[in-house]
């Protein structure tokens, strides 16, 4: 297992394309040049001992050298022992609709950015909780098993979307009953489902597998995204917008918010039904609930003695920039005598 302590620093490495480009335009500039005073057999004359194949080579070790150092200043760590330490918090699973609905733009910038913006937050929150997200359209998918890693639950939350998903529509019994597998402590008993949707398309039966849930001890809340009045469903190709959903009658469909199917299942459930149009409502309540709920003591893995590993990367580094430096852009006598790199026979 490994870290990166400064991964600012690999924005640096953006100086290795410009010094490609100058290099080569330099090179461009001087072939004209050259080729503007003499022929190619005159200038081999003037010059025998220029070799445009060690000059790219000098390059390539300059560049080598500086990626080496750069990669050096990001200081990587590595994990060099694996320990099971214990832990005291609660577990979280987030269920998120990624149906095509939330993809409607009344909340900016669309509902199904405002639920990840709402559970990114809620994440930052957390202590040594452990967290789990499951996504939902027309079926079920864990998109994170339950883990103490929340930086790995962020990035895992950011590709959530509606592809993700083989089948379209709001199947959250599934997601319920998906939800059951995520807490495998029995005695555990500080065990959140939060549901973020727009509350379409819920089946009947859903008020019924939520209180089945909150049954075996988990607490339900749900959180609703959008707007009452609705909005149209954006169809979009690369990011660019070619129209919007219709129905089989050609009219546009017009999304809505259904507050009241959330507000269902959360009372099924014995939970609560928080507005999510502004981020900070459900965050402020989820992180008051969840800090005052009593913590359980569960066994986590994790890798410790973690060492910097930069001296590798300076070394490395530092042999290719005397590389480049004892490296002459010129052919040598003993190297025209070899012919090490072919050049007498072009």
């Amino acid at each position: 297992m490994y870290k990166l302590e400064e991964p600012i620093y690999f924005y640096l490495l953006a100086v290795i394309p410009v010094m490609i480009v100058v290099f080569l335009l330099v090179l461009w500039w001087k072939k004209s040049t050259q080729k503007k005073f003499a022929n190619s057999d005159l200038l081999e004359r003037l010059a025998p001992n220029s070799s445009t194949f060690k000059t790219t080579l000098k390059l390539v070790f300059l560049l080598i050298g500086i990626a080496f150092l750069i990669v050096s200043l990001v200081n990587p760590k590595m994990g060099t022992k694996l320990q099971t330490v214990k832990r005291e918090g609660v577990d979280v699973v987030f269920a998120l609709d990624v149906s095509r609905s939330m993809l409607a733009e009344d909340i900016a910038p669309n509902r199904l950015e405002k639920s990840k913006q709402i559970i990114s937050k809620i994440i930052d929150k957390l202590g040594s909780d452990r967290v789990g997200i499951i996504i939902y359209a027309g079926n079920a998918y864990p998109l994170l098993p339950i883990t103490t890693d929340h930086g790995a639950a962020k990035m895992f939350l950011q590709n959530a979307n509606p592809d993700l998903v083989s089948s379209q529509g709001t199947a959250i019994n599934e997601a319920l009953n998906l939800a059951k597998t995520y807490y495998d402590n029995d005695e555990q008993t500080n065990r959140f489902l939060i549901i973020i949707s727009d509350g379409e398309d819920h089946q009947e039966e859903t008020k019924q597998v939520a209180q089945n849930i909150a049954n075996e001890g988990v607490k339900v809340y749900t959180i609703g995204v959008g707007k009452e009045e609705g909005a149209p469903i954006p169809m979009k190709i690369n990011g660019s917008l070619i129209g919007y959903k219709k129905d089989n009658k050609g009219e546009t469909v017009i999304t809505k918010r259904k507050s009241d199917v959330l507000q269902g299942i959360a009372d099924a459930s014995d939970g609560n039904y928080i507005d999510g149009n502004k981020t900070d409502n459900p965050v402020k309540i989820i992180e008051n609930i969840i800090s005052n709920a009593q913590k359980s003591e569960f066994e986590t893995k994790q890798f410790s003695d973690y060492k910097d590993q930069f001296q590798w990367f300076i070394g490395i580094g530092i042999l290719f920039l005397l590389l480049d430096i004892f490296l002459f852009d010129k052919k040598t006598k003993w190297l025209r005598k070899v012919d090490l790199f072919n050049e007498e026979k072009k």
